[in-house]
């Protein structure tokens, strides 16, 4: 478990934590594909693990969670993981909100507050794909954290990046995370992304499927001024996707505007939906 780091150097996290549905084998999808629907004792367990391993880390994007549903048993998991781990800020962005069946979308879990959240729809052949952006620090000097879960399909994919960079464009200090269904070549390739001077770690972190992990498609995406520390994927089995942690570095400046979080500070965020 990582040791705790100061306000300059941050240990970041991306996680496709499936609803906390520990998949282990392909042949679970349909055997065990009922507990996407339906509260289970196995996802509650495997939820606590999950809450044990963000412990340590400083800023947690987390793909595939729920908000608060029949299969969460109306839980919104993302304050659940908040608390059992002992955070102070969390932040949840639904992007299919399929009533009491699901509250499916994206999670955002910190030790510092920000002092700026948006929400945004992401285009694409098919609804449901969002960016979850906070803007920690100080207008003038601020980290730029963007949570995100990619589309399938190539073409929607790279009008989606292109909507992100864009969102990102006037930002300094930049860090995007999240399962972006591609591996690090075809994020290298995207001419929108290479034209953002975004950096992408093209060393091999497979992360799909966790138990025979063959493909790197859960990345974090750095500005050339956060200095990468390192990086690597954590060795445990609690998704069918294998988490992505990266330790780096601020500019000196940066990170002693980073403000950490008071218990109050949740409810006195300002929202803004694009």
């Amino acid at each position: 478990m990582p040791s705790r780091k100061s306000a300059k150097q941050l240990s970041l996290l991306s996680f496709n934590m499936q609803v906390g549905v520990g998949t282990r084998r392909y042949r679970e999808y349909v055997t065990r594909g009922w507990r996407h629907v339906l509260p289970s004792r196995e996802v509650s367990d495997n939820l606590g693990r999950i809450g044990e391993l963000l412990v340590g880390h400083d800023i947690i994007g987390l793909q595939e969670i729920d908000a608060g549903s029949r299969r969460s048993r109306y839980r919104n998991q993302i304050e659940q993981l908040a608390e059992h781990a002992g955070f102070g800020y969390w932040r949840v962005q639904v992007n299919r909100d399929l009533g009491r069946v699901a509250q499916h979308g994206l999670g955002l879990i910190s030790r510092f507050t920000p002092f700026e959240v948006s929400e945004h729809k992401l285009p694409g052949r098919l609804p449901g794909r969002g960016a979850l952006i906070a803007r920690f620090g100080t207008r003038d000097n601020a980290l730029t954290v963007v949570v995100t879960h990619l589309a399938l399909g190539a073409g929607s994919r790279a009008r989606q990046l292109a909507a992100i960079c864009a969102l990102v464009s006037r930002d300094e200090h930049v860090v995007i995370m999240g399962d972006t269904n591609c591996n690090a070549a075809e994020l290298i390739a995207d001419p929108v992304l290479a034209e953002s001077n975004l950096r992408v770690y093209d060393r091999p972190l497979p992360t799909f499927p966790s138990w025979r992990p063959r493909r790197g498609i859960d990345h974090i995406l750095t500005s050339p001024n956060l200095k990468m520390c390192e990086a690597r994927t954590l060795d445990v089995v609690l998704s069918d996707h294998r988490p992505v942690q990266m330790r780096i570095e601020l500019p000196p400046r940066l990170g002693k505007a980073l403000k950490p979080t008071t218990p109050n500070d949740r409810a006195q965020q300002p929202t803004s939906r694009a």
